[in-house]
């Protein structure tokens, strides 16, 4: 698999990561490992995760992993700290304390001495300066190679980069994760700007619009999948609409003339669009997975990207007028 540079820094991984949102719950240690093996052996290095992700048990599923099948060397593990679930309710907690800890659990159960890229998981309530200065500290101890940013939107991307690129020292942001796909292109107006201008690495995360872009739920939702999940159906529903149906049509159209599946053509769309690093995968299949990673030496046409891009809600400011990034 083609490795691309995080941003500005010397970093780099695989075009396309691994993500475990799933893991430790609809996710079995079997399916994990499985997933995880196949990843590897096509050269993906990219794992993402967080502490809040199955209660932790995503993390500990990776951990086991290292020290049965897979190498720390070969991985890029990049987790979150500042959020999780307190009494059935979501919690943003970005102080000192609170990232600090979370830090020493991802720590303890990742079975590992450091984290490759630690996240700010959302923006929080807590002064930004001391979520940041939880992270100079963490980098400065050893535990953390490089910072990084989550579902912050624009102005706040900003405001993280330029805190700490303001004084010499501090940990700079190498990198920001964020929702990106046909079905979600918000982050063309501000974020993939701010993540371009200070040269940071962008993560989209659900690059197969939760699913929908597979084209599983045009006529149906189907019983096994997250859309009929009572814990998950939240997630899948806002894609449901009628608005997203021209979308989801275009795709499968485009997938058919190009033989592909429609989610491979959304995952190529993301894959190679400006500014893109590495798009998350959250296989739950060997099976899923292995379409994806089959069209590793695939690239859409530009008529089709173009098409694409306007039935999605128009040009990509980013794109060169030739279309390419």
């Amino acid at each position: 698999m083609q490795r691309r540079a995080v941003g500005a820094s010397g970093l780099q991984v695989s075009r396309l990561g691994l993500g475990t949102l799933t893991w430790g719950r609809d996710t079995r240690a079997d399916d994990a490992r499985a997933l995880a093996r196949a990843f590897v052996d096509a050269g993906g290095s990219l794992v993402d995760t967080a502490a809040a992700y199955g209660g932790g048990e995503a993390e500990r599923m990776i951990g086991r992993l290292i020290h049965t099948d897979l190498r720390r060397d070969d991985l890029v593990i990049a987790t979150k700290a500042g959020f999780g679930i307190r009494d059935g309710e979501r919690v943003i907690d970005t102080s000192r304390q609170a990232l600090l800890a979370d830090l020493r659990g991802s720590l303890r159960r990742l079975g590992t001495d450091h984290i490759d890229i630690w996240q700010l998981h959302a923006w929080g309530s807590a002064p930004l300066e001391e979520s940041l200065a939880a992270v100079d500290t963490a980098v400065a101890a050893g535990d953390v190679r490089y910072a990084g940013v989550s579902n912050f939107i624009g102005w706040q991307t900003a405001q993280a980069a330029t805190w700490q690129n303001a004084f010499p020292g501090r940990a700079p942001i190498t990198s920001a994760q964020v929702e990106y796909s046909l079905l979600a292109r918000r982050a063309e107006v501000e974020v993939i700007p701010a993540i371009r201008a200070f040269g940071l690495g962008l993560f989209p995360w659900s690059p197969i619009g939760r699913g929908v872009l597979t084209g599983k739920y045009r006529s149906r939702i189907p019983r096994d999948s997250r859309g009929a999940a009572t814990h998950f159906a939240w997630f899948v529903q806002p894609y449901l609409e009628p608005r997203s149906r021209a979308v989801v049509d275009a795709v499968a159209v485009a997938a058919d003339g190009l033989d592909l599946t429609p989610g491979q053509v959304a995952l190529l769309w993301v894959r190679d669009a400006p500014g893109v690093t590495a798009p998350l995968l959250g296989a739950r299949t060997v099976e899923q997975l292995d379409a994806f990673l089959a069209v590793e030496d695939t690239e859409l046409p530009a008529e089709i990207v173009a098409a694409l891009d306007d039935v999605s809600g128009g040009p990509n400011a980013g794109r060169e007028p030739d279309g390419e990034a």
